[in-house]
């Protein structure tokens, strides 16, 4: 299955976790991911993915 978040490095260790299908900044935990270092955009991205796969799953739209 696709990712749906993928992180934008927009200078060294200053990232902004994306969402893919729309090319916008993702909101985490009610705040938006922009201008976060590096490490935590990753585990952010991972995180949205994981919770994104899951809905998929539970709405019968998993492959």
């Amino acid at each position: 299955m696709a990712k749906r978040y993928t992180v934008r490095v927009d200078k060294p260790n200053s990232c902004t976790v994306v969402d893919i299908f729309t090319g916008q900044p993702a909101e985490f935990e009610k705040k938006m991911m922009i201008g976060i270092k590096t490490r935590r955009a990753e585990r952010i991205a991972g995180e949205l993915n994981i919770q994104d796969a899951k809905r998929r799953e539970e709405a019968g739209w998993a492959s």
